[in-house]
């Protein structure tokens, strides 16, 4: 209840409050606030807004003017016959006019002002709102008085006309009083006229402060512009170090302020008046150096002398500065200062440079003991300085001269060069030496040193035009710089540079090859020591050129291979010879190769040819392509002599049969000791055929079931048959392999299975899955593989290879050629009525259990859960909880 009595108190007081706000707000229009006061004469601008109203968004204003009490109307924005007949004239001929600002403000302007338009000036709105609220009009007052304000130059009212040369000083002055009866300020400026425009220069304001115009604050910190007042109301605006900105018609305005109502500065009358017309004459300087381009020999000394002249008068003085360039297109920035002197006279010279003032006008430059260094352009730069009031120096001109061009020419020294061969080869890969002298040297002083570089020029049969290419060339401090050509040779020791004397320079190449066939010469450079220190090039003489060539030949290698003994059978040693003969080849030595060509049935070479043994021109024997390991020690290859070379295989075999080659290499001394490979020969073939009636093996695989289920045993029979000549089992071994192709075709790489070799040594390949592999001989000529609990990967071609082996009378064993089975697919099936028999059994047992429970669990339901007497328990209850509830 308390709460609600608070809500109830709270509603008139907020019920007051939107009251008072509906109250407050409405329609406000403004005009400043008064007296305003105005020079008679002037132009006068009011302004009038308005605010906070309703309706359109441009609004409509009335003016309205009273001396007394009564109103008279004098414009209006939306009525033409407002105005009344006092006005019509004066409105008639714009000299009262309203201008609108915005929508919501307008502006009477009244030109000429007069003192009967002194009084109350009302702004009025008409009502656009839907209730009346706020102010619809505003009056100010303004006041009118005599204009008391004069302005005036030094010399009355024309104005002078000053002509001052660039640098000088000077002042102006003008008057500027009030007679106004209010309180006022003078605002006054001092203007230039450059072009048709009026730049600001220097204010007073009538705040008391000075203000310089855009361009003008720096010289007015220094003290170069400055405004003064004086006696009888003068201000006199003071320049220094005049220059041709400075040049144009000046003019003093003055502007009359008053403070307003508001507190505010308003600026009631402007007068302006030209006082002089300034023309700064710019000073003519010229700087000429008295010489055009010189040429000075080494040692000699340079003159050269600057010329001023200038139109100058009075009191000056001349600075000039001597530059140095090495190009003409090198601005004063970046050139050298090499000497100066300063308005005072005080010249800063070197030991080597001096400058001396010859007259007035005239400054002379002198360089002893020149250099090549000092070739290059000179400039003068010259400039005027002109005194100030204030004991300071001005510069009011510069100029600088055109440049010489000063060529100093070096002293050469007078030598010759001589180029000649100390070693020519005559075969590749021998040496060549080539000597660069210097002779017959004139006028070499201890200042000069001497340096080489070696160029190649390749010859052409042609017309070709060929360049020459540097080989190695040396610095003035002897350090050598490779060219591309010899760079990797030269660091690997096969080209070397060496100075033998003081006059001798030397070129050696270790290793001679084809591609060095050509012209050399050498070019002999002179340097000269300068003052700092520093070498430069003075000369250049290039030598004859001397010409490395040898003939060639081409390279020939014969080789001959020949058979010890004509026939022999299995189980000998077979013999032959490489002899070897070779034309235009230095020092020679030989690697030899044997290759065998065998018959394509061979299984294990099926691309025909075999690299068995070879020999290096080092005599380092190496087993190539022969894998037997029975017979490591069964090929032998040796040197007999430096061009004949014996083969021997022990133990010959039936698998050896084919064609023998001798492959020989000759190699020649290549650069630092390496062999260099210059031409290969191959022999005629010789053969090796063993006459035989032994018997023919045949294989075969056999299954009785090739189709099994998944998990079961598959057997596989390699079958192997002879023909021919009978043999004892003793005198007959095998090696059998196994192997499988996972595919319906025989389109994917066989995988080997198991392998049984003729000692009984089973080997089997790694597997992946849980199926196991058996492998056994079962008779002399049949082997069974076994693959127990087959899975699904299982399936697939397979077939067996066999390898005979045979003993011969003498008792060795002969291997036959590989003999390779046609293919049987072994299937591998799923058995579904064995997969789906114990999970059927299962559930059908599961089934009959849970029927039964069931069964038992509903009779005992109906035996104990239903009885009679529980029914009329449960009725008693019912009416005793009836009456319970009555």
């Amino acid at each position: 209840m308390g709460h609600r009595g608070e809500r109830a108190s709270c509603l008139p007081l907020l019920f007051l409050l939107l009251l008072l706000l509906a109250f407050c707000r409405g329609r406000v229009v403004r005009v400043p606030k008064g007296p305003l006061i105005r020079v008679m004469g002037t132009e006068v601008v009011i302004p009038c807004s308005v605010s906070d109203y309703d309706g359109p968004s441009e609004q409509n204003f009335d003016w309205e003017f009273s001396r007394e009490t009564d109103f008279m109307r004098i414009v209006s924005t939306w009525d033409s016959t407002f105005t009344s007949e006092e006005y019509q004239k004066r409105v008639g001929n714009g000299d009262i006019k309203l201008r609108r600002s915005s929508n919501d403000a307008v502006e009477l302007v009244i030109r000429n002002i007069q003192p009967t338009d002194q009084g109350r000036y009302k702004c009025s709105t008409p009502s656009t709102d839907a209730t009346v609220q706020g102010n619809y009009d505003a009056e100010v007052q303004v006041k009118v008085i005599s204009d008391g304000l004069s302005v005036s130059g030094s010399k009355a009212r024309s104005s002078m006309s000053l002509r001052l040369s660039e640098g000088d000083s000077f002042k102006l002055r003008c008057s500027a009083t009030t007679t106004s009866p209010e309180h006022t300020h003078l605002h006054v400026t001092w203007q230039i006229k450059s072009g048709s425009t009026w730049r600001d220069i220097l204010s007073l304001t009538h705040e008391g402060k000075f203000h310089p115009g855009p361009g003008y604050e720096e010289r007015y910190r220094n003290g170069d512009i400055r405004l003064d007042t004086g006696a009888n109301d003068t201000y006199r605006l003071s320049v220094s170090q005049a220059s041709s900105m400075d040049g144009g018609a000046y003019r003093c305005l003055v502007s009359e302020w008053v403070r307003g109502a508001d507190s505010s500065w308003q600026k009631i009358q402007e007068k302006s008046v030209e006082i002089a017309t300034v023309a700064i004459q710019r000073t003519a300087l010229d700087v000429v150096i008295s010489t055009s381009n010189v040429s000075v020999t080494e040692r000699d000394s340079l003159d050269l002398t600057c010329n001023t002249t200038t139109d100058r008068s009075g009191i000056f003085q001349v600075e000039v500065m001597w530059y140095f360039s090495a190009s003409p297109d090198d601005t004063l920035s970046d050139a050298q200062v090499l000497l100066s002197v300063d308005r005072d006279s005080v010249v800063r010279d070197s030991t080597l440079i001096s400058l001396s003032h010859v007259d007035r006008n005239s400054y002379r430059l002198l360089v002893r003991d020149v250099d090549v260094e000092d070739s290059g352009y000179y400039y003068c730069q010259a400039a005027v300085w002109v005194p100030l009031h204030n004991g300071s120096w001005h510069k009011v001109v510069e100029r600088t001269s055109v440049p010489v061009s000063v060529v100093v020419t070096a002293l050469e020294p007078d030598y010759e060069v001589f180029l000649n061969a100390s070693k020519t080869p005559k075969f590749s890969d021998d040496p060549t030496e080539l000597n660069c002298r210097i002779t017959n040297a004139q006028d070499t002083e201890a200042n000069i040193r001497f340096t080489v570089s070696w160029y190649y020029r390749k010859r052409l049969r042609s017309d070709d035009v060929v360049t020459e290419e540097l080989l190695a060339a040396m610095d003035a401090d002897w350090t050598l710089l490779l060219g591309d050509r010899s760079r990797d040779r030269t660091q690997n020791g096969e080209i070397i540079f060496s100075k033998k004397a003081a006059d001798t320079f030397s070129l050696r190449i270790q290793w001679t090859s084809e591609s060095d066939r050509g012209d050399y010469f050498c070019v002999i450079s002179a340097w000269t020591r300068h003052r700092n220190n520093s070498w430069i090039k003075s000369k250049d003489v290039t030598s004859a050129s001397v010409s490395i060539f040898w003939a060639t030949q081409d390279y020939t290698l014969t080789v001959e291979a020949v058979k010890l003994k004509p026939f022999f059978v299995a189980g000998h040693t077979f013999e032959m010879t490489c002899k070897v003969s070779s034309k235009n080849i230095k020092t020679p030595r030989y690697s030899v190769l044997i290759t065998a060509e065998k018959p394509l049935t061979d299984q294990s070479n099926p691309n025909g040819t075999t690299r068995i043994i070879s020999l290096n021109q080092d005599s380092v024997v190496r087993l190539e392509d022969w894998t037997d390991q029975t017979r490591v020690d069964g090929v032998v290859l040796e040197k007999v002599q430096e061009n004949e070379f014996r083969y021997r295989m022990y133990q010959t075999q039936i698998s050896d049969a084919g064609l023998y080659r001798c492959v020989v290499t000759a190699w020649s001394p290549g650069g630092g000791g390496m062999w260099r490979e210059a031409v290969n020969g191959l022999s005629n073939p010789i053969q090796i055929d063993f006459q035989t009636s032994g018997p023919v093996f045949n294989v075969s695989v056999h299954s009785d079931n090739p189709t099994v289920y998944q998990g079961e045993l598959a057997d596989l029979l390699c079958i192997i048959t002879t023909e021919g000549m009978a043999l004892e089992p003793d005198d007959m071994s095998f090696d059998v392999s196994w192997f499988a192709v996972r595919s319906f075709a025989l389109d994917r790489e066989p995988v080997l299975l198991a392998s049984l070799d003729r000692r009984g040594i089973v080997t089997q390949s790694r597997r992946n899955g849980s199926s196991d592999l058996s492998l056994e001989r079962i008779s002399p000529l049949e082997f069974r593989l076994r693959v127990h609990g087959c899975e699904d990967h299982d399936f697939g071609n397979h077939y067996c290879i066999v390898t005979p082996w045979v003993r011969s009378a003498t008792g060795v064993w002969q291997r036959e050629p590989d003999i390779k089975a046609k293919p049987i697919f072994l299937s591998v099936k799923m058995d579904v009525l064995n997969a789906f028999k114990y999970p059927l059994l299962i559930g059908i047992g599961l089934a009959t259990v849970i029927g039964l429970l069931s069964c038992l669990i509903g009779y005992c339901s109906s035996r104990w859960c239903c009885k009679k007497e529980v029914q009329e328990t449960r009725r008693e209850r019912r009416r005793l909880m009836s009456m319970e509830m009555d």
